[in-house]
């Protein structure tokens, strides 16, 4: 895969992730959050782990918008989501702020349903300002 934003990423593109073995996902040049359809973070890649500070180990097994990230647990992401789970189709690109407690951080989020499996990936990736 190359780094590109995952807004360019075709659905087999998208799919393909779900079956990435942990080295693979942890190459991804994005953060990599895979969530069941309740919000349990099941898959969570190094990038993602670098941008937030917190080691998988730490959040695998959490509710990413009540625990890990309730700064997300709002219409405009969470809302996104569970109207994606509800429908079974979700593909959405937005821009975010996350509130990170050590420094706030401006992100392109892309949220993707994959079908084959009733879960949802929730793709990160860092909006760097050049000067």
């Amino acid at each position: 895969m190359t780094n590109q934003e995952t807004a360019t990423l075709s659905r087999a593109e998208l799919e393909r992730i779900d079956h990435m073995q942990p080295r693979e996902l942890n190459a991804l040049p994005f953060g990599a959050i895979q969530l069941d359809a309740k919000g349990t973070i099941l898959r969570f890649n190094d990038y993602e782990a670098k941008l937030t500070g917190r080691k998988p180990e730490s959040v695998i097994g959490r509710n990413f918008f009540e625990e890990v990230a309730p700064c997300t647990n709002v219409r405009e992401f969470a809302g996104k989501f569970h109207e994606g789970i509800k429908n079974k189709e979700l593909h959405e690109v937005f821009p975010y702020l996350f509130d990170f407690k050590m420094a706030p951080r401006n992100v392109t989020v892309t949220l993707f349903y994959n079908k084959s499996n009733d879960t949802a990936w929730v793709f990160v990736r860092e909006i760097v300002k050049t000067a």
